[in-house]
Protein backbone atom coordinates (compact mmCIF):
# COMPACT_ATOMS: atom_id res chain seq x y z
CA UNK A 1 0.00 0.00 0.00
CA UNK A 2 2.95 2.23 -0.68
CA UNK A 3 2.19 5.82 -1.54
CA UNK A 4 0.01 8.54 -0.11
CA UNK A 5 -2.27 7.21 2.63
CA UNK A 6 -6.00 7.67 2.25
CA UNK A 7 -7.84 10.21 4.37
CA UNK A 8 -9.31 7.34 6.39
CA UNK A 9 -5.82 5.96 7.14
CA UNK A 10 -4.60 9.41 8.19
CA UNK A 11 -7.58 9.96 10.48
CA UNK A 12 -7.25 6.45 11.92
CA UNK A 13 -3.54 6.97 12.62
CA UNK A 14 -4.14 10.32 14.30
CA UNK A 15 -7.13 9.03 16.27
CA UNK A 16 -5.38 5.91 17.60
CA UNK A 17 -2.18 7.77 18.42
CA UNK A 18 -4.10 10.57 20.17
CA UNK A 19 -6.20 8.03 22.08
CA UNK A 20 -3.08 6.23 23.32
CA UNK A 21 -1.26 9.42 24.27
CA UNK A 22 -4.26 10.95 26.03
CA UNK A 23 -4.85 7.72 27.95
CA UNK A 24 -1.18 7.66 28.94
CA UNK A 25 -1.28 11.25 30.18
CA UNK A 26 -4.41 10.55 32.23
CA UNK A 27 -3.21 7.30 33.81
CA UNK A 28 0.39 8.44 34.35
CA UNK A 29 -0.09 11.96 35.63
CA UNK A 30 -3.65 12.40 36.86
CA UNK A 31 -5.59 9.34 38.02
CA UNK A 32 -2.98 7.94 40.41
CA UNK A 33 -2.38 11.27 42.12
CA UNK A 34 -6.11 11.83 42.58
CA UNK A 35 -6.70 8.31 43.90
CA UNK A 36 -3.82 8.21 46.38
CA UNK A 37 -5.16 11.35 48.04
CA UNK A 38 -8.73 10.07 48.24
CA UNK A 39 -8.72 6.35 49.06
CA UNK A 40 -6.81 4.02 51.37
CA UNK A 41 -3.50 2.56 50.26
CA UNK A 42 -4.93 -0.92 49.80
CA UNK A 43 -7.95 0.37 47.91
CA UNK A 44 -5.56 2.35 45.70
CA UNK A 45 -3.59 -0.83 45.01
CA UNK A 46 -6.77 -2.78 44.24
CA UNK A 47 -7.99 -0.11 41.81
CA UNK A 48 -4.58 0.00 40.10
CA UNK A 49 -4.53 -3.83 39.87
CA UNK A 50 -7.81 -3.69 37.94
CA UNK A 51 -6.98 -0.60 35.88
CA UNK A 52 -3.44 -1.42 34.73
CA UNK A 53 -4.12 -4.66 32.81
CA UNK A 54 -6.85 -2.89 30.82
CA UNK A 55 -4.58 0.13 30.34
CA UNK A 56 -1.58 -1.88 29.17
CA UNK A 57 -3.60 -4.11 26.82
CA UNK A 58 -5.29 -1.03 25.34
CA UNK A 59 -1.84 0.51 24.88
CA UNK A 60 -0.66 -2.70 23.16
CA UNK A 61 -3.64 -2.56 20.78
CA UNK A 62 -3.06 1.11 20.00
CA UNK A 63 0.68 0.58 19.47
CA UNK A 64 0.00 -2.39 17.19
CA UNK A 65 -2.53 -0.41 15.14
CA UNK A 66 -0.19 2.59 14.92
CA UNK A 67 2.72 0.46 13.75
CA UNK A 68 0.50 -1.44 11.30
CA UNK A 69 -0.96 1.68 9.71
CA UNK A 70 2.47 3.26 9.50
CA UNK A 71 4.07 0.13 7.99
CA UNK A 72 1.36 -0.16 5.34
CA UNK A 73 2.27 3.18 3.84
CA UNK A 74 6.01 3.30 4.47
CA UNK A 75 8.13 0.58 2.83
CA UNK A 76 11.19 0.09 5.02
CA UNK A 77 13.66 0.43 2.16
CA UNK A 78 12.33 3.90 1.25
CA UNK A 79 12.17 5.47 4.72
CA UNK A 80 13.57 8.92 5.41
CA UNK A 81 15.36 9.60 8.70
CA UNK A 82 12.16 11.05 10.22
CA UNK A 83 10.11 8.07 9.05
CA UNK A 84 12.73 5.65 10.39
CA UNK A 85 12.50 7.42 13.75
CA UNK A 86 8.70 7.23 13.70
CA UNK A 87 8.67 3.55 12.78
CA UNK A 88 11.26 2.75 15.43
CA UNK A 89 9.27 4.64 18.08
CA UNK A 90 6.04 2.84 17.13
CA UNK A 91 7.87 -0.49 17.43
CA UNK A 92 9.55 0.43 20.74
CA UNK A 93 6.21 1.48 22.21
CA UNK A 94 4.65 -1.81 21.11
CA UNK A 95 7.51 -3.83 22.57
CA UNK A 96 7.49 -2.05 25.94
CA UNK A 97 3.69 -2.15 26.19
CA UNK A 98 3.74 -5.92 25.58
CA UNK A 99 6.41 -6.41 28.26
CA UNK A 100 4.31 -4.34 30.67
CA UNK A 101 1.06 -6.11 29.83
CA UNK A 102 2.36 -9.67 29.86
CA UNK A 103 5.22 -9.53 32.34
CA UNK A 104 5.75 -6.54 34.57
CA UNK A 105 2.16 -5.62 35.40
CA UNK A 106 1.12 -9.11 36.62
CA UNK A 107 4.41 -9.54 38.52
CA UNK A 108 4.11 -6.11 40.13
CA UNK A 109 0.53 -6.80 41.15
CA UNK A 110 1.46 -10.15 42.68
CA UNK A 111 4.28 -8.53 44.67
CA UNK A 112 1.92 -5.77 45.81
CA UNK A 113 -0.67 -8.28 47.06
CA UNK A 114 2.03 -10.19 49.00
CA UNK A 115 3.17 -6.93 50.55
CA UNK A 116 -0.41 -5.90 51.39
CA UNK A 117 -1.11 -9.24 53.10
CA UNK A 118 1.82 -8.63 55.44
CA UNK A 119 0.67 -5.06 56.05
CA UNK A 120 -2.83 -6.24 56.99
CA UNK A 121 -1.28 -8.54 59.62
CA UNK A 122 0.08 -5.36 61.25
CA UNK A 123 -3.14 -3.32 60.77
CA UNK A 124 -1.60 -1.21 58.02
CA UNK A 125 -2.97 -0.21 54.63
CA UNK A 126 -6.26 1.40 55.61
CA UNK A 127 -4.88 4.91 55.84
CA UNK A 128 -5.29 7.53 53.12
CA UNK A 129 -2.22 9.12 51.58
CA UNK A 130 1.43 8.20 51.47
CA UNK A 131 2.56 10.12 54.57
CA UNK A 132 0.11 8.52 56.99
CA UNK A 133 1.71 6.15 59.52
CA UNK A 134 5.10 6.41 57.83
CA UNK A 135 6.86 5.33 61.04
CA UNK A 136 4.80 2.13 61.29
CA UNK A 137 5.80 1.12 57.75
CA UNK A 138 9.44 1.94 58.54
CA UNK A 139 9.33 -0.25 61.66
CA UNK A 140 7.76 -3.11 59.69
CA UNK A 141 10.56 -2.87 57.10
CA UNK A 142 13.18 -2.94 59.84
CA UNK A 143 11.64 -5.87 61.74
CA UNK A 144 10.42 -8.15 58.96
CA UNK A 145 12.90 -9.29 56.30
CA UNK A 146 10.11 -10.95 54.28
CA UNK A 147 8.23 -7.67 54.11
CA UNK A 148 11.40 -5.80 53.22
CA UNK A 149 12.10 -8.29 50.38
CA UNK A 150 8.50 -8.10 49.10
CA UNK A 151 8.66 -4.31 49.18
CA UNK A 152 11.98 -4.26 47.29
CA UNK A 153 10.57 -6.64 44.68
CA UNK A 154 7.46 -4.51 44.30
CA UNK A 155 9.38 -1.26 43.90
CA UNK A 156 11.87 -2.73 41.43
CA UNK A 157 9.09 -4.08 39.23
CA UNK A 158 6.95 -0.98 39.65
CA UNK A 159 9.91 1.26 38.81
CA UNK A 160 10.74 -0.69 35.66
CA UNK A 161 7.09 -0.72 34.62
CA UNK A 162 6.87 3.04 35.21
CA UNK A 163 10.04 3.62 33.20
CA UNK A 164 8.69 1.56 30.29
CA UNK A 165 5.40 3.46 30.49
CA UNK A 166 7.22 6.81 30.38
CA UNK A 167 9.29 5.70 27.39
CA UNK A 168 6.06 4.72 25.60
CA UNK A 169 4.57 8.10 26.47
CA UNK A 170 7.62 9.88 25.00
CA UNK A 171 7.50 7.64 21.89
CA UNK A 172 3.86 8.52 21.29
CA UNK A 173 4.48 12.18 22.07
CA UNK A 174 7.31 12.39 19.53
CA UNK A 175 5.17 10.61 16.94
CA UNK A 176 2.34 13.07 17.57
CA UNK A 177 4.84 15.88 17.14
CA UNK A 178 6.07 14.38 13.85
CA UNK A 179 2.50 14.02 12.58
CA UNK A 180 1.56 17.51 13.71
CA UNK A 181 4.57 19.11 12.05
CA UNK A 182 3.74 17.45 8.75
CA UNK A 183 0.05 18.24 8.52
CA UNK A 184 -0.84 19.96 5.29
CA UNK A 185 -3.35 22.21 7.03
CA UNK A 186 -5.68 22.22 10.00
Amino acid sequence: MEGDPSSLAKVAQLFVLSLAWGMQIWVTFISGFVLIRGVSRHTFGLVQSKLFPFYFYTLVACAFLNLSIFACYHPWELLSIRETLQGSLYFLCLLLAVVNALGLSPATTAAMFRMQAMEREHSLGGEVGLAARREAYQQLRERDPKYRAARETFFKRHGLSSLFNLVCLVCNGVNLLCLGLHLGSL
